[in-house]
């Protein structure tokens, strides 16, 4: 063993253009236009036998994959534990990205591109052994633990090739800092040079320089020696784990040499450079080494978007525009006009006026500037101010669209079908394919009519993915139709999805699979009766017809067992509203009937004694458990005589109609014993008023009588207004009741009028909120009303009901006036003639002006009352 190299050669003297002295280094931003473009000149001038790239070694096998025609960045290279999916982290790329340009050049010229970071094996094994889960770059936001269930498939949780160029822990200081401390090393050279903005800095000195004509390798020479000073400095710069990395990737180098001899060019972030040059021992390397946890990882490439590159995002790759690196690195000559024009054809798209004459304005505005600025081109804060100067008028608005679209953006990249993939994944793109339903980053709204064959299976994907937790749609209120044949979703494909999805296929190999697999383990695991029936009613959406087995199974034995009337309360709507949408998707819900039927008898039976001496959040409580209860009992088919079922509406169906004793009758029992007892609650109490009123079981004069017993002086002011919150209170129509039913609101009025002064501050809090539900011009018809106030009515039907009201009496003499013109308009005869037979029965006739009188037999007849309109037999 002592003949084998020990040590790294010498460093080659004069930097990185000594090409026979040493390995090729040169020290990127990872995601940088310039630092892609500077790549691919220095390894067009040095031509390599190998590429060496900043990345897990794992992921070699899938370079080849970065030459098929339907591999488009940005992408990502995805690893994740075998046994533990969620254990994940990503390497994204995007085409501006320098590994990507140096992973397509050797493949075009046919040179072995390699990645030589840390292995992917202890990336993950070490953040889920509990270590510090530090291995992004110096500058970028801390990870998240990747065992920890959010970070878990999370885009937020760092990869290790996260960028090191953007600030998270705030600028440099003038002394070494602490190891834990991390620093941003384009912050300090910033800084340093006297900029506030690491990022315009950046663009200053990189994106908009043309580089040297004649030595390509100088911007790697002078990045490295201020990564040089930089180390020197501040050490690992609070990350120690760029410690283990780096001696893994200088074995990795040493072997490549062994190989190659020096023709090795080496691809990684410019922090990383000092390091790998610096000597050391292959046994100091192996020792770093020595002891890592290990575990068992696929990899395989996903896409990716920009939006997920950005900052905002929260996955830290160092840039908050992607979209502007983008069209810097395609677009290298006149970089502003082709910005303007996109911008231009953007807010064209949106409607808004922009002519040729913005184009060219704000193109000079922001070279100006630039100029101003003492900036050798415009950047992006340039044409952001140009754009908002001269295209957007000023406002904000329409900016932020240009950012969201443009400067961020929504690409979408794509991988090919060759591509490493779960066999769930790929019986999913299968799917997506079939119904061609396409993923896109671009959020967008997609409507479905249930009743064609391909929107049905959409919807039918959809909420099989939703119950596998890959939430790829999120079913939204339909803008068009209320009826239950349509859905409307709201789509957006996000690339951790596809962590999501290799987490599922541990539930099977094909959607249908796995989604019925994961009904059954969730009906046996619910927490609650709730939970249950949701999951019955999301197994009949998503057609999971041997998963409904088990789950309505374990229902029923959770219904048996559970006493709490509250629980079968909030089970009973999300069963009902199954059955529903079974019936609309053609599904056997007979058992899934029955359940609902008996759970349904079991919430009548017990809600009177549940609903006796509560509180008053108990109470409100209450108030919502009945409505839903309503409301499903509205659904509830009734039993037909036949032994079938009814329409929703509670009539049988051919020649039957529902028994007195059907669930709907039941029900509005169990609502009169509620309005009637003095110890249920007045605000259950008084919905249950409402509720049979609503339903047509009370008449509106017994409804004004147990509210008029309620406001009586005898009764607590607290009770009554609790009575009246439940009565007419909440978004339920209660207000127009009382515009339209003047005795309800004589009533409310002369009780509130009457309640005792230290009574009326402790009922003014429930009144405003029950009041305050409704809409303005509800509020603004009571007001009007009330201002107006109680008179004394002369009609007939007011002095009947004995109770003033608010709207104005008739005003005969006033109607009397208009009759003259009514009759001539109508043809109703002379005006005297109409004054006589105003009730429209003039001479025996019928009311439709025969004066003949001949009972309206439809004999040939010619009117006399001046119309001249002869009828045909």
């Amino acid at each position: 063993m002592s003949g084998v190299r020990d040590t790294e050669p010498p460093a080659p003297q004069g930097g990185v253009t000594a090409r026979g002295a040493g390995p090729l280094l040169l020290g990127v931003r990872h995601h940088g236009p310039g630092s892609a473009r500077a790549v691919m000149a220095a390894l067009e001038a040095a031509a390599p036998r190998v590429v060496l790239i900043e990345g897990p070694p794992e992921a070699d096998a899938l370079v080849p994959l970065a030459a098929e025609k339907d591999m488009r960045p940005p992408v990502a290279l995805l690893a994740h534990v075998v046994d533990e999916p969620g254990n994940s982290a990503f390497w994204p790329l995007a085409e501006f990205s320098p590994e990507w340009v140096a992973i397509r050049w050797a493949l075009e010229h046919g040179v072995p591109a390699r990645f030589i970071d840390l292995p992917a094996a202890h990336t993950l094994a070490w953040g889920r052994d509990g270590a510090d889960p530090d291995r992004d770059e110096p500058g970028s936001a801390p990870p998240a633990h990747p065992a920890d269930p959010v970070a878990a498939g999370n885009p937020d949780v760092l990869g290790p090739a996260a960028d090191p160029g953007r600030p998270d822990e705030g600028g440099a200081t003038d002394r070494p800092l602490d190891a834990s401390v991390r620093i941003d090393p384009l912050a300090v050279l910033a800084e340093t040079a006297g900029y506030d903005d690491p990022e315009r800095w950046w663009e200053d000195v990189v994106e908009h320089r043309a580089g040297t004509a004649g030595d390509p390798f100088v911007p790697f020479t002078v990045l490295e020696e201020a990564m040089q000073a930089l180390r020197e400095a501040y050490g690992v710069g609070g990350h120690d784990r760029d410690l283990v990395r780096e001696a893994y990737m200088r074995l990795q180098i040493r072997a490549a040499q062994r190989e190659f001899g020096d023709d090795v060019a080496v691809v990684c972030g410019a922090w990383h450079v000092p390091a790998l040059r610096r000597r050391t021992t292959v046994g100091a390397d192996r020792a770093l080494l020595k002891g890592l946890p290990k575990a068992k990882v696929d990899l395989t490439w996903v896409p990716w978007t920009h939006r997920r590159l950005s900052r905002v995002s929260g996955y830290g790759a160092g840039i908050d525009s992607p979209g502007w690196y983008g069209h810097l690195f395609s677009a290298p000559d006149r970089p502003v006009v082709r910005w303007m024009t996109k911008v231009a054809r953007l807010l064209r798209d949106e409607d808004r006026g922009v002519s040729s004459a913005h184009v060219i304005e704000a193109v000079r505005l922001a070279d100006t500037l630039a100029a101003m600025r003492g900036r050798p081109l415009p950047g992006l804060t340039e044409t952001t101010d140009a754009v908002r100067a001269v295209m957007c008028e000023g406002s904000d608005v329409p900016l932020a669209l240009v950012r969201d679209r443009l400067v961020v953006g929504d690409v979408l990249g794509e991988v090919p079908e060759s591509a490493p993939a779960v066999p769930l994944q790929r019986d999913l793109a299968r799917s997506q394919r079939r119904l061609r339903l396409k993923p896109e980053a671009l959020e967008r709204e997609v409507e479905l009519d249930l009743r064609k064959e391909t929107d049905a299976g959409r919807s039918t994907l959809l909420h099989r993915l939703r119950l596998l937790g890959v939430a790829w749609g999120e079913p939204t209120t339909s803008r068009g139709s209320t009826g239950t044949f349509r859905e409307t979703w709201r789509l957006r494909w996000e690339p951790e999805l596809s962590v999501r999805v290799a987490e599922a296929g541990v539930w099977g190999t094909t959607v249908l699979a796995a989604a019925t697999a994961k009904a059954e383990a969730d009906a046996v695991g619910a927490p609650s009766l709730a939970d249950v029936t949701a999951l019955a009613e999301r197994c009949l959406l998503a057609e999971l017809p041997d998963a409904l087995p088990v789950v309505m199974r374990v229902l029923a034995d959770r219904a048996a067992l559970d006493a709490d009337v509250g629980h079968l309360a909030q089970a009973l709507p999300a069963l009902v509203r199954s059955l529903r949408y079974g019936d609309v998707r053609g599904t056997d819900t007979h058992a899934l009937a029955d359940v609902a039927a008996g759970l349904a008898e079991r919430v009548f039976v017990g809600l009177p004694p549940a609903c006796a001496a509560l509180d008053g959040d108990a109470a409100e409580e209450m108030r919502r458990h009945i409505d839903a209860v309503h409301g499903a009992v509205g659904l509830l088919a009734e039993p037909a005589p036949d032994g079938g079922t009814a329409p929703a509406g509670g009539t049988a169906s051919a020649g039957g109609t529902a028994s007195a004793g059907g669930i709907r009758g039941r029900w509005h029992s169990v609502l009169r014993v509620l309005a009637a007892r003095d110890t249920v609650p007045g605000v259950v109490r008084g919905r249950a008023v409402r509720l049979l009123l609503d339903e047509g079981e009370l008449a509106q004069e017994e409804a004004a009588r147990l509210m008029g017993l309620v406001l009586s002086p005898g009764t607590e002011p607290a009770d009554a207004a609790a009575w009246i919150e439940g009565f007419v209170g909440g978004g339920s129509g209660g207000g127009m009741l009382l515009v339209h039913d003047e005795r309800l609101l004589g009533l409310v009025d002369a009780w509130l009028t009457g309640v005792p002064t230290e009574a009326f501050t402790d009922v003014l809090p429930l009144l405003r909120r029950t009041f305050s539900a409704y809409e303005t011009g509800v509020r603004r018809t009571l007001g009007e009303l009330v201002r107006r106030g109680p008179g004394v009515r002369t009609s007939a039907e007011a002095t009947g009901s004995g109770i003033p009201g608010f709207a104005a009496d008739l005003d005969t003499e006033r109607a009397e006036a208009v009759l003259p013109m009514l009759s001539l308009l109508l043809g109703l005869g002379e005006p005297g003639e109409a004054a006589d037979g105003v009730d429209g029965r003039a001479d025996g006739g019928d009311g439709r002006g025969d004066s003949g009188g001949d009972g309206g037999d439809g004999a040939d007849r010619t009117h006399h009352d001046n119309d001249l309109v002869r009828v045909a037999p």
